[in-house]
């Protein structure tokens, strides 16, 4: 078995990070407006060599590049790599591959406080992401209930909680759409599929030091990850406290999960998908495993949504469609050649 050393994980990261910029450039040239390589490096140095107080008006290729294409393309890219620490996270706890951000509930909850605030006419604004993230943390609170009702958390009771929670806050989602006019049955669809159109500096300002915090505490916890991994009983043999690590690791793969997914929508699949592949290519060690499933998350998603926006242009389609199109035969897949172990 080859030894991980710093020099093979600076050398991963090196080359995803020379992918991601790859993407982020054709992401931010494709779209209904053409905007080539030469205009867009014109504009970014205008933008960062103008006067604060200039007030020449911008461009229209201009207020396309900086004010919708560059904070969706690094929301997008953001995203996916949250979903994807998640989903790395959600693993180790569950000592099950195939887990997946969704499966515990978090979504059912972040879905049932968006959709409340669309019915209550407050899908504008700051609303619809604080309702949602109330939701998610909610179905957390509700899930660390249950599964520490014995005084031992499992991955089995962890599961079950997940699915019970799920199917709980799935049927208040339909008994609220029940009651909706046409517009708000629109509105609350389209987030539920994935919705990033509403991308802004303002919701990066939100999404970034949570999302960057929690990666770092994530890598910080890679060798604790490593014996986690190996199961409690293993982990509690080698001297390490699994009930308490347990309980850290959920809350944070749960709040990256609420924080991103309160302003995102559903976007299903990329927690199960990326991981696996990343473990397939460089192995199940969580020193790689966590800067390699970020970087490759928010690339998948990025380009993912970069498909969504002009598969049909000018119209485009919930970028949670694309995942789901991707992630369901891949998950079929993985149950079809049974390499992991279903609890």
């Amino acid at each position: 078995m080859e030894v991980l050393t710093l020099r093979k994980v600076l050398i991963v990261v090196v080359i995803l990070m020379a992918i991601s910029f790859l993407a982020f450039i054709f992401s931010s040239l494709v779209g209904v407006a053409d905007i080539s390589l030469n205009e867009a490096l014109d504009i970014i140095l205008k933008k960062l060599t103008s006067s604060t107080t200039a007030l020449s008006k911008p461009s229209d290729k201009e207020v396309i590049l900086l004010e919708i294409r560059i904070p969706r393309i690094i929301f997008s890219f953001l995203v996916g790599a949250s979903l994807s620490i998640a989903g790395v996270l959600f693993q180790v706890i569950l000592k099950n591959p195939l887990a997946e951000p969704y499966i515990l509930g978090v979504s059912g909850g972040s879905a049932v406080g968006a959709v409340a605030a669309i019915i209550l006419g407050l899908s504008f604004g700051i609303y619809i992401t604080a309702f949602s993230f109330v939701g998610a943390i909610l179905s957390v609170i509700i899930l660390l209930l249950i599964s520490t009702a014995g005084g031992e958390m499992s991955a089995s009771t962890l599961l079950l909680g997940g699915v019970i929670i799920n199917a709980f806050f799935s049927a208040i989602v339909m008994f609220l759409v029940s009651t909706a006019s046409r517009g708000e049955i629109q509105s609350a669809v389209f987030w539920l599929m994935g919705d990033l159109s509403q991308a802004s500096y303002r919701n990066l300002k939100v999404i970034f030091p949570v999302i960057m915090l929690g990666t770092v505490i994530s890598f910080s916890l890679s060798r604790k990850l490593n014996i986690l991994a190996l199961g409690d009983e293993q982990a509690i043999q080698l001297g390490l406290n699994a009930k308490l690590y347990n309980r850290i690791v959920l809350v944070l793969a749960s709040l990256l999960t609420a924080t991103v997914v309160s302003m995102s929508g559903l976007i299903g699949f990329i927690g199960l998908i990326i991981p696996h592949i990343v473990r397939l290519c460089l192995g199940a060690d969580h020193r790689i495993l966590i800067p390699s499933a970020f970087f490759t998350g928010g690339i998948y998603l990025l380009l993912s949504d970069t498909l969504a926006r002009t598969l049909r242009a000018p119209s485009e389609l919930p970028v949670g469609v694309i995942t789901a199109i991707v992630g369901a035969p891949f998950f079929l897949y993985l149950l079809r050649k049974g390499r992991t172990e279903v609890l």
